[in-house]
């Protein structure tokens, strides 16, 4: 964005911040009020700070500074594939076993470093009302656990960060996923409230009394080992933390196979090598689709089974 200057029409006084978030498409607020408090607003050529307010009359000029760099570091060693990019979006496939970003624990060698390593992909400002962190991961709108395989978005601007960020919040963006489970599901239909398991730290739980809401869509493809397992889909409306996980677990009775936070305490035996050779919980995000930020093309990708999840699908076909 190059310099701009505004002079504001009939309007309710307002703060400055909030005025300039509207008049600057893509920048978020936290961006606004760095350029605020590095001098680069002025308002009828005096500096005021992000809380002054302003109305009718009202002349602001803008000097944005360049986007602030990311805290991630570039690792060209992180390999993820691509199914789709260009100069906003950038769609990957996710290979089970591979961080998204970097956090407590995992420093480095996250599709985050992977990223940020490719010529085509320069971090957009990271600056985020709703995200402290958003340094340690430009670009990222939503998440896949380290476990799971399959398709994400990225943001290559601020622009297309912010668009994405509408739709996920509106539930427009489209997220099917392929699931194996212990035993055949017959909920079809979960809504619940969501939030952190009090007995654990690190597991979240649906039978809360309070929290966000979480709805999860469950259809069956295929019984499989007798009744014993089934191939599934979950079609998300949220996005909570281990949404798909939780639910199949607490509200449907069917885990995932092959689970090792959210497993059952008993399961068949004939079962048990086949978990033990996948080695990871059995999901994959197998469609995603929404609205291009650009161009509003409407855009949908899909992803077959990983190799071990199909050799585990097979497995389990054996069994009858």
């Amino acid at each position: 964005m190059s310099r701009q200057r505004f002079v504001l029409g009939a309007m309710e006084r307002e703060r400055l911040d909030k005025v300039l978030t509207e008049l600057c498409a893509g920048s978020s607020r936290a961006t606004i009020q760095r350029w605020i408090e590095e001098g680069r607003v002025l308002v009828n050529g005096v500096a005021r700070r992000a809380r002054d307010l302003v109305g009718e009359g009202s002349v602001i000029d803008v000097d944005p500074s360049p986007p602030a760099p990311s805290a991630s570091t570039p690792d060209s060693s992180v390999e993820f594939g691509v199914l789709y990019e260009d100069e906003d979006v950038l769609v990957v496939d996710k290979p089970a076993g591979l961080v998204v970003h970097p956090a407590r624990g995992h420093s480095s060698g996250t599709l985050v470093n992977g990223l940020l390593a490719r010529d085509s992909f320069s971090a957009p400002s990271a600056e985020d009302d709703d995200d402290a962190d958003g340094l340690l991961r430009p670009g990222i709108v939503h998440r896949i656990d380290k476990d799971t395989s399959g398709i994400l978005v990225v943001a290559k601007n601020a622009s297309a960060r912010e668009s994405l960020k509408a739709q996920l919040a509106a539930h427009s963006v489209e997220r099917r996923y392929r699931a194996i489970t212990i035993g055949v599901p017959r909920v079809t239909h979960v809504s619940t409230f969501y939030g952190r398991d009090p007995r654990s730290r690190l597991r979240f739980s649906s039978r809360v009394r309070e929290g966000k809401t979480a709805i999860t869509h469950v259809a069956l493809i295929e019984r499989l080992a007798r009744d014993q397992a089934a191939l599934v889909e979950c079609r998300l409306e949220t996005g909570r933390t281990h949404q798909i996980r939780v639910h199949l677990l607490e509200q449907v009775g069917t885990p995932l196979l092959g689970d090792p936070l959210y497993r059952p305490q008993k399961m068949p035996e004939s079962l048990a090598p086949i978990a033990s050779a996948l080695g990871r919980q059995a999901l994959h995000a197998a469609a995603l689709g929404f609205v291009h930020p650009r161009s509003g093309e409407r855009l949908r990708f899909e992803l077959p089974l990983p190799a071990d999840m199909q050799t585990a699908l097979d497995a389990l076909r054996r069994l009858g």
